[in-house]
């Protein structure tokens, strides 16, 4: 069966303060990838990622958004988009976790009515799917960075949206939270077949867990990730010749508990 298309990129020039950041963009996602996308910082990644979601405008090129161009697409709570640095909020902040990611099921239609059963029903299966349950009563203050971090993916997938986009979700978050992180990510793209794009620095995990890997350094590469692949390879299109990667094995190929 084909998968379906639900991003595609054709001949993409962005500009941002008179420069081309990112330039001859052509590519496209389907249904159920897991894309890393990695380059240098300063490459163009986030900025990719906002003109993908409409928040940027293009100066050439087409986007397609499930098969609409983006400029007519409306359904934008089919895409899930977790910014750079949304955990970063003040320790103070009043919120419980339940209460936060219940403002996911907020949308123009309902703004200033009473959630309804239902949307409390998706706020749980939201902190279920993250495995927070334990967390709803707590002020996001109290939290860690990794709870923090799937308090706000929960936020994100209490819509149930098919597309979920994370620019470096991973700041502060240590290394044994980071493995669970990664692998409830693996989980809900293969259950749920929902579609990620996760911009990170982790290339081992990038090579380890996902199906596609987005190159970004002003030009765009994608590729597939096999057992095949040669990292070195792909990566040093936007690294550089000098770039030499070494892959460390850890988790990814066996199930990772959390505590």
């Amino acid at each position: 069966m084909e998968k379906q298309v639900v991003l595609e990129l054709q001949h993409v020039d962005i500009v941002r303060s008179k420069d081309l950041v990112v330039e001859d963009a052509t590519f496209s996602i389907e249904q159920g990838d897991y894309v890393g996308v990695v380059g240098p910082n300063g490459g163009g990644k986030t900025t990719l990622l906002l003109a993908m979601l409409g928040f940027l405008p293009i100066k050439n090129g087409s986007i397609r958004v499930f098969s609409e161009p983006i400029q007519s697409f409306t359904a934008w709570e089919r895409i899930a988009y977790v910014p750079q640095g949304a955990i970063q909020v003040d320790d103070h902040f009043p919120l419980t976790v339940r209460e936060l990611v219940a403002l996911g099921r907020i949308q123009r239609k309902n703004i200033g009515r009473p959630l309804k059963k239902s949307d409390w029903e998706a706020v749980d299966d939201a902190l279920h799917l993250m495995d927070i349950e334990d967390l709803a009563v707590k002020r996001l203050g109290t939290l860690s960075g990794g709870q923090k971090q799937r308090a706000f993916i929960a936020k994100a997938l209490v819509r149930n949206p098919e597309i979920l986009i994370l620019d470096e979700p991973i700041a502060g978050i240590d290394a044994t939270s980071l493995e669970n992180f990664y692998k409830q990510l693996s989980d809900l793209n293969r259950k749920k077949t929902l579609t990620i794009v996760i911009v990170s620095h982790d290339l081992s995990t990038v090579f380890c867990r996902m199906t596609k890997l987005l190159c970004v350094n002003k030009k765009v590469y994608l590729s597939d990730i096999t057992k095949e692949s040669d990292p070195n390879i792909i990566l040093k299109k936007v690294y550089g010749d000098h770039f030499h990667f070494v892959f460390h094995k850890h988790e990814c190929t066996g199930d990772f508990h959390h505590d």
